[in-house]
């Protein structure tokens, strides 16, 4: 009996694993790779819809771009839990955060296509995230702009990176949100990467 309790535990494991497609999906890590046909994560976590995409140059989501083309980070945070919030988007200036940070396939460093100037500190009650609302960041890689432009409370200058050679690379971060109000809502740790290719 005990076998077949285990047998059976073994198949529903399996199934579960294969079930699963193209997206991964395992407690709060959120993955997608060229090898899939899904080029967006997007998941809800308490009525919080999250949107984390490589766009290229059409502004197309992708995965896979040609040696040459610059391609965008595009992060959206949208609020569906039909409660009013407050947000604070810290998680694009945090500062021991890898949001658009790229790596190479061998875990190098190759930085952010942005450096952080000023964040000025106020209150989370200064960022109303009403119901049906969406904050969306959207950052290119290679980033030719000389002056210094502002997102939410953060001011930021590029860091000029140069158009990435043929190879694999990822860009990953973590991060706990918090949605104050009336409803507050925390979330766990998530944790999104996006694997992707020049060719």
């Amino acid at each position: 009996m005990k076998t077949t309790i285990l047998k059976i535990s073994l198949i529903l494991a399996l199934l579960t694993t294969i079930g699963t497609g193209c997206e991964k999906n395992t407690a709060n890590l959120w993955e997608i790779s060229p090898e899939n046909s899904v080029a967006v994560i997007q998941q809800e976590v308490n009525g919080i819809v999250f949107k984390f995409c490589l766009l290229n140059e059409n502004g197309a989501p992708a995965t896979i771009f040609n040696e040459g083309e610059n391609f965008s980070f595009f992060f959206s945070v949208t609020n569906n839990s039909h409660n009013d919030l407050y947000f604070d988007p810290d998680f694009a200036y945090y500062a021991d955060n890898s949001f658009c940070k790229v790596y190479t396939s061998n875990d190098e460093d190759l930085g952010k296509p942005f450096k952080v100037l000023t964040v000025l500190t106020i209150g989370t009650a200064a960022y109303p995230f009403p119901t049906g609302e969406s904050r969306v960041f959207q950052q290119s890689w290679v980033d030719d702009r000389d002056s210094v432009w502002s997102w939410e409370k953060a001011t930021y200058e590029s860091t000029h990176q140069p158009y990435l050679e043929k190879g694999n690379y990822y860009t990953a971060f973590k991060y706990r949100f918090r949605f104050e109000g009336k409803h507050s809502i925390q979330t766990d740790t998530l944790s999104f990467r996006i694997n992707f290719r020049i060719q």
